[in-house]
């Protein structure tokens, strides 16, 4: 089993990590819409959800993995009425490749975040 960490994302806000490698696996922890430097992302579910995907790319890239190698997302939205929007911003990062996917409404995120995203992915 391998930790993994950047600070390209932000750090873990709790007693977790960022991601872990099991047997070729990489399992990230859910990334929220905060910048590598802790700031939350204001605005609306479009801008943070790019957030969160620079957040995934980046903890994807310290796992030797990339959005194309991912095998399954899990979507937590604020708001299903949001989710038309992060369907788009979502479809602007999958493009031709296109995992598995959960989406479920939740009653709150951490920070009162819109949009929380974690994957499983193949890494090196």
């Amino acid at each position: 089993m391998k930790t993994v960490q950047t600070d390209l994302a932000p750090a873990a806000i709790g007693p977790y990590s960022q991601g872990i490698i099991v047997n070729n696996l990489f399992y990230s922890s859910g990334q929220i819409p905060l910048t590598a430097e802790g700031t939350m992302v204001e605005g609306d579910i479009r801008e943070q959800a790019h957030q969160v995907f620079k957040n995934l790319q980046a903890v994807l890239a310290a796992a030797g993995a990339s959005l194309n190698t991912v095998v399954k997302t899990t979507v937590f939205i604020k708001d299903m009425n949001d989710f038309a929007a992060l369907n788009e911003v979502y479809g602007e990062y999958f493009t031709d490749h296109k995992p598995a996917r959960s989406c479920v409404e939740v009653a709150r995120l951490p920070k009162d975040a819109l949009v929380e995203i974690e994957v499983i992915a193949l890494a090196k």
